[in-house]
C-alpha cells in the first residue's frame, strides 16, 4: 500500500504518464520524489504540486553519478525516464540506448548496492513484441522487436529480470501498450486531434485504416501501475498493461471525429512508419488477477483529451 508512510522516486515524472502518476502518488499522501531532466517533460505539468513534491533537474545517470538521490529513503521507484517513441530511435539509435538501457542499467546498478532497496516498478513497452506471432498478446509470447525503441525496452526489462533473480531486487516491468491522455504532445490520438485542429474539412492518415490497437487511457495505466507496485510478487515479472479492448485506426478516427463534431474527407495514404506493428490485441489477465480493471470510457476519456488538446496554443 502506497501512503503517507512510503516515501516514493519518479524518474521522468514530469512527463506525459509520470506527471498523472505524481498525481495520484500526491493524492494518498506519499511523499515523492520527480528526478527530470525535461528534454521532453515539462514544468507545468507539475505545477500545481510543487509545494508537494521535492523536484530533482538533470539527467538520471548524472544523478546517481553525483548521489544526488539516496535510493535507500524510498519505498517505491517508479521508472518512467526513457525515449517513449519509436521514431527517434529509428534516427538516432544511440540516443535511444541511452536514454532506455543505459539509464536503466545504472539505476539497476545503484538499487544492487543499495542495502535495502525499494520496490522497482520498470515501464516498457509494447514495442518488445514487433509483429505478434499470435493473438491476444499475453506476456509468455515471444518477443521480437522490430526498431531500436522495442530492443532498448526488451533488454531493459530482462536486466530487470535477471537483477531480480540474480540479486533478490523487489522489482517488476510493465509494458504499456497505446496510452492516450491529457498533456501527451505526440503519438496516433495527438496527432489526430492535432490535425483535425489545423484543417476540419480534410484528413490524412498513415496507413489504410486497418492497423489495430489497444487505446488505454493515462488514468487506467497510473492505476494499473500503482497496483503492480503494491502487489506484484516483485521477482522481475511482467505485466501487460492496456485496456483489453482492440481497436482499429479507422474506428479511432471515427470516434475522435465524432467528439471533435466534425465530418471531414478521410483520406488514407496506405504507408506506415517503419518500425510500426500492424496490429495488438492485448491479453491483460495477469495484471487483472492482481484486481485491475479499466475503468475509462473511451468516448469520455477522448472527449477529456480533446479537452486539454483545445485549450492548447497553436503550434506555430
Amino acid at each position: 500500500m502506497i501512503d503517507k508512510n512510503s516515501p516514493v522516486l519518479v524518474t521522468g515524472g514530469a512527463g506525459f504518464i509520470g506527471s498523472h502518476l505524481v498525481q495520484r502518488l500526491v493524492s494518498t499522501g506519499a511523499p515523492v520524489t520527480v528526478v527530470d531532466n525535461l528534454s521532453t517533460g515539462r514544468l507545468e505539468h507539475l505545477q500545481a504540486m510543487l509545494p508537494d513534491i521535492k523536484l530533482i533537474l538533470g539527467d538520471l545517470a548524472d544523478i546517481l553519478r553525483l548521489q544526488r538521490i539516496r535510493l535507500e529513503e524510498y519505498a517505491y521507484v517508479f521508472h518512467l525516464s526513457a525515449n517513449s517513441y519509436i521514431p527517434p530511435s529509428v534516427a538516432n539509435p544511440a540516443f535511444d540506448f541511452h536514454e532506455n538501457l543505459q539509464n536503466t542499467f545504472l539505476l539497476l546498478e545503484a538499487l544492487r548496492q543499495t542495502a535495502k532497496p525499494p520496490r522497482l516498478v520498470n515501464a516498457s513497452s509494447a514495442a518488445v513484441y514487433g509483429n505478434p506471432a499470435h493473438l491476444p498478446i499475453r506476456e509468455t509470447d515471444p518477443t521480437l522487436p522490430i526498431a531500436p525503441y522495442g530492443v532498448s525496452k526488451l533488454a531493459g526489462e530482462r536486466y530487470v529480470g535477471v537483477y531480480g533473480h540474480l540479486y533478490g531486487l523487489p522489482a517488476v516491468s510493465a509494458r504499456l501498450f497505446s496510452v492516450y491522455g491529457p498533456r501527451q504532445q505526440k503519438q496516433v490520438v495527438y496527432d489526430l486531434l492535432s490535425k483535425l485542429r489545423a484543417n476540419p474539412q480534410r484528413l490524412e492518415i498513415l496507413g489504410d485504416g486497418s492497423q489495430a490497437r489497444d487505446f488505454t487511457y493515462v488514468l487506467d495505466v497510473v492505476e494499473a501501475l500503482v497496483l503492480v507496485a503494491a502487489k506484484a510478487p516483485g521477482r522481475g515479472e511482467v505485466y501487460n498493461v492496456a485496456s483489453g479492448t482492440t481497436r482499429t485506426i479507422a474506428e479511432l478516427v471515427e470516434a475522435c471525429c465524432h467528439v471533435c463534431g466534425l465530418t471531414p474527407t478521410i483520406a488514407y495514404t496506405g504507408q506506415i512508419r517503419p518500425g510500426d506493428a500492424e496490429r495488438w490485441e492485448v491479453d491483460i489477465s495477469r495484471l487483472k488477477q492482481l484486481g485491475f480493471t479499466p475503468r475509462a470510457e473511451f468516448k469520455t476519456a477522448l472527449a477529456a483529451t480533446r479537452d486539454w488538446h483545445s485549450a492548447q496554443p497553436v503550434a506555430p
